[in-house]
């Protein structure tokens, strides 16, 4: 049997700071949204963007049915304040069949529970608060993603050390064991990585690697 495509790509529970940034950038970017709050006003802010958006006064299991967040390949559940609303509105989604339920939290006591009931489980402030703080110990680290332990994605602002010289040349694969997967050029960015592609003084490249080999490269730029 085929999977059953969903009808909406994205479904955002609760329009705080988060839910509501989340929700505008993933409509901006010409994804279909299914949006839902307690707050009219909250709601009317976001209609402009989706027609899918929707006062639910209460997130009970039928609500949510009614809303049709079923129907969404996608389910993010930005209500991290509210433990208690948190944990049932995230067990209440996951349990319509929704392919996949992301929650946002802001412990890991409610992290731990959310985990546990199915839930991908993000920590945005905790998160920014990494991604700042690299920012700020490092002049040459424009930002990062972790994806595990051990890995992660960062921005690099190139100096003089390798300015002039082609990706091959510069060699960081075999050098730094660290591969481009994206180059920023005069506010321009690229993702074809070619061997002959010109390296410059103040360009930002994007590698994925280990945190150890990154901040070798990072010490050789500095």
């Amino acid at each position: 049997m085929l999977n059953r495509k969903p009808a909406i790509e994205f479904g955002v529970i609760g329009l705080g700071r988060f839910g509501f940034a989340l929700a505008s950038t993933l409509a901006e970017a010409g994804k279909e949204v299914l949006v839902l709050d307690s707050t009219e006003s909250k709601i009317k802010q976001i209609r402009h963007l989706t027609e899918n958006a929707f006062v639910v006064g209460e997130l009970t299991k039928e609500a949510l049915e009614e809303a049709g967040i079923q129907n969404c390949g996608t389910v993010i559940v930005c209500i991290g304040e509210k433990i208690d609303v948190s944990i049932l509105t995230t067990l209440n989604v996951i349990s319509m069949g929704v392919p996949r339920v992301i929650a946002k939290a802001i412990s890991r006591e409610q992290g731990n529970v959310l985990e546990k009931i199915g839930a991908e489980v993000i920590y945005p402030e905790h998160d920014m608060a990494i991604r700042l703080a690299n920012r700020l110990i490092s002049s040459r680290i424009m930002d990062n993603i972790v994806l595990n332990d051990d890995i992660t994605i960062t921005e690099l602002l190139l100096t003089s050390k390798i300015s002039g010289k082609t990706v091959m040349q510069a060699d960081l694969r075999k050098r730094f064991k660290l591969n481009i997967i994206a180059l920023e050029h005069n506010q321009k960015t690229t993702t074809e990585i070619t061997p002959d592609l010109l390296l410059n003084k103040d360009d930002i490249i994007v590698v994925v690697g280990k945190k150890n080999d990154i901040k070798r490269l990072e010490t050789y730029l500095s």
